[in-house]
């Protein structure tokens, strides 16, 4: 096995496990602190992409359409969180779950009205499309260096917020009891418009991340949204720390898996089966893994109560 392309595919695995973090994170805060089941978390991922595109455009910049996008996507999620779904925290979770594949339908005809069927690309500034040597002869993609940078970043200013700040210490007494919290005076619709707004956000983030690698078109955060509720039930719903362990491990099992199971398999199979089985098993040992960690530690590997 040759080390230099294991060392890109552990990388490559790390960067897409920072992806699903952005993703997860907000997912996770909003699941596990509102008790709301929220499918359109992956539309807010679609609509960050289409607001870097679309921003990029105009200003020529990918850098400062990260800083348009962002804003702009966490304000979609603000709009839609008092509009839409204020209502829903009181129903239960199969009524968030239909009204919330209403709003993926939604934004879908949405994005297709306003930025038409075709997929777009977002173009990166030479400096970031270039390469970046990780070991003396190993280059390595700068944009994906980048992403991993952004991603620990990130977790470090979640952790922080969550743990050391006033506000993080709301957000986790809210998620024990809301109704006490509420009862001490805090007002828990704004609280709660909060963290939904910091969850778009992040999701707009991994939008604004992911637009230079992967197409933007309609539907692309119903794929990883699936992704990142595996995330989230691995790690422990409401635990920030179990969703980024939880990513980087669902990253790197999905990466270095669809890269090395074929010669694996190739062992004990003829190369054409070994190509064909090989991505289906790679996504089925996410699941196996997801299961079998919920067979040991049903609350995930860091419920909310440990971290």
């Amino acid at each position: 096995m040759n080390w230099i392309l294991l060392l890109e595919q552990v990388l490559n695995g790390v960067q897409l496990g920072v992806l699903l973090f952005l993703l997860a994170a907000g997912l996770t805060l909003v699941f596990g602190i509102m008790d709301l089941v929220n499918l359109a978390h992956g539309s807010l991922y679609m609509v960050g992409a289409y607001f870097a595109a679309t921003f990029t455009s105009w200003t020529g910049s990918f850098v400062l359409a990260i800083f348009l996008a962002v804003p702009a996507t966490l304000l979609v999620g603000v709009v839609v969180e008092v509009i839409c779904l204020r209502t829903l925290y009181q129903r239960n979770h199969l009524d968030q779950v239909l009204a919330t594949f209403g709003l993926i339908l939604f934004f879908n005809e949405a994005v297709r009205l306003v930025w038409g069927p075709a997929g777009l690309d977002v173009p990166l500034p030479d400096f970031l499309n270039s390469n970046f040597e990780i070991l003396p002869g190993v280059p390595y993609p700068t944009y994906r260096v980048m992403i991993i940078a952004t991603g620990i970043a990130v977790a470090l200013g979640l952790y922080f917020l969550v743990a050391k700040t006033r506000i993080g210490m709301l957000i986790r007494a809210g998620a024990t009891n809301r109704e006490m919290v509420g009862a001490l005076g805090v007002d828990i619709k704004l609280l709660y418009t909060l963290i939904f707004g910091l969850g778009a956000a992040l999701a707009g983030l991994a939008g604004v991340m992911a637009g230079p690698i992967f197409t933007v078109e309609t539907g692309m955060g119903e794929g990883i949204l699936i992704l990142a509720f595996v995330v989230i039930v691995i790690g422990g719903i409401g635990s920030v720390r179990g969703a980024f362990v939880a990513a980087l491990i669902v990253g790197l099992i999905d990466t270095v898996g669809r890269s090395f199971l074929p010669d694996i398999l190739g062992l004990v199979l003829s190369n054409q089966y070994a190509d064909t089985a090989a991505p289906a098993l790679s996504s089925m040992l996410i699941y196996l893994l997801m299961a079998t960690i919920l067979a040991f530690r049903p609350a995930g590997l860091f419920p909310p109560s440990n971290g």
